[in-house]
């Protein structure tokens, strides 16, 4: 069974967009310089305490939410198995819940039941919203081709 706890979010303004800008530069900077090293040390302000040892890639992810922090956005981290109810993923693709169900009972996104409740992972919710937005590039590369065939 999935641990309960499905994201962790920090509203806007919560973190000081001057100190997450500030944050973020360094990051990156030391990223730049040191592009080959996997495992980040981070020295404590005093220097007498262990380094705190991190995974280059959890450092960037770091980077990227001090970078939303310091435009003044909020962030939310969902990991990939996370299960979403029904008005969670709707709200993610921004369509109506009943439209959501739609694309469940079809079988264009996979889910599960919990007794009566549906469950979406995460993970299927961003393969379908891929899957959707590469239809709807192709059709919008159609129409701009059958536009300049017919001169519009």
């Amino acid at each position: 069974m999935m641990a309960d706890v499905q994201a962790k979010r920090v509203p806007p303004g919560t973190i000081d967009t001057e100190m997450a800008g500030r944050a973020v530069r360094r990051i990156k900077d030391y990223l730049m310089q040191y592009p080959e090293q996997s495992l980040i040390r981070v020295a404590g302000e005093h220097g007498s305490e262990d380094p705190l040892i991190l995974p280059r890639e959890a450092v960037s992810l770091l980077a990227f939410i001090l970078a939303q922090a310091a435009e003044g956005r909020g962030v939310t981290v969902i990991p990939s198995h996370a299960e979403l109810t029904t008005q969670q993923a709707a709200d993610m693709l921004n369509v109506s819940r009943p439209y959501l169900i739609k694309l469940l009972e079809t079988g264009e996104i996979p889910f599960r039941l919990i007794g009566k409740h549906r469950r979406i992972t995460y993970e299927d919710l961003q393969n379908y919203k891929r899957r959707d937005d590469a239809k709807r590039r192709a059709a919008a590369d159609e129409l701009a081709q059958l536009g300049q065939e017919l001169g519009i």
